[in-house]
């Protein structure tokens, strides 16, 4: 398991990102999604954040993504969500007639932090950290 660092800390953090759309229309094909995708690669470097993953169904999007300790989550989801829901609807225009009104996502969503670190990574960095003293 390779653990990310900065200047000042080792850490891995992991999570998972379900957005929804508004009672759950069916908007998303491969072209929304890979639109979707894109947006998400151009903001997430702003807040330290790397796509590892991403799925979709025809209501909602899954992303997998890695964040720093200075990641502010909610503010880049923010950023993402309102991004996201303008450009699509701006460059997709038969979206909005899927659309309940002009409401885009869900104000809901779910985010799980994930990763599962063993007793054996503590104890190697532990171990590395009494070489470097």
């Amino acid at each position: 398991m390779l653990l990310d660092k900065n200047a000042h800390s080792v850490f891995l953090l992991c999570y998972e990102l379900i957005l929804v759309i508004k009672y759950r229309r069916n908007v998303f094909d491969d072209s929304v999604s890979n639109r979707a995708k894109e947006i998400f690669e151009y903001i997430s470097p702003k807040y330290n954040i790397s796509l590892q993953g991403w799925d979709y169904s025809s209501d909602y999007i899954h992303i997998k993504f890695k964040a720093h300790p200075n990641t502010e989550i909610s503010k880049f989801i923010n950023a993402y969500k309102s991004a996201s829901s303008r450009l699509i609807k701006k460059d997709f225009p038969q979206v909005k007639e899927k659309l309940w009104k002009d409401y885009f996502w869900s104000q809901s969503f779910l985010l799980l932090s994930t990763g599962d670190v063993s007793s054996d990574v503590i104890k190697n960095y532990l171990d590395n950290q009494k070489e470097k003293i």
